[in-house]
């Protein structure tokens, strides 16, 4: 078992819009060989206790490769297009982006 989580940030103003495209999101994920689920994790006000900014998307894969062939395949490319359309509309403004995502990977070593 592969895990990968991407830790995105987004500016308040686009916190909706981000939401949103993960509502509607295209699928393509689900019909990926190796893909066993996906959870997207709004963050909660915790008293402060940690930066309540980040989003996780937690995905878990049979494998890293099959993983890999999903952020290589024209499905991923499709999947995050309204999200990179965005952010490359944002930069031609001279805007910072309205979100930005790190990828994190861990083995499961436990369920």
């Amino acid at each position: 078992m592969f895990v990968a989580v991407n830790y995105i940030t987004c500016r308040e103003d686009y916190r909706e819009r981000f939401e949103e495209l993960f509502r509607s999101r295209a699928g393509a994920i689900d019909e990926m060989p190796g893909f066993v689920r996906m959870q997207v994790l709004r963050p909660r006000d915790n008293g402060g206790k940690t930066d309540r900014s980040a989003y996780l998307v937690v995905s878990e894969w049979d494998s890293e490769a099959d993983f890999k062939r999903w952020t290589k395949s024209e499905a991923f490319e499709k999947g995050h297009r309204r999200g990179f359309d965005d952010v490359k509309a944002a930069r031609e403004r001279g805007e910072a982006a309205p979100m930005k995502s790190e990828f994190v990977t861990y083995d499961v070593i436990t369920r």
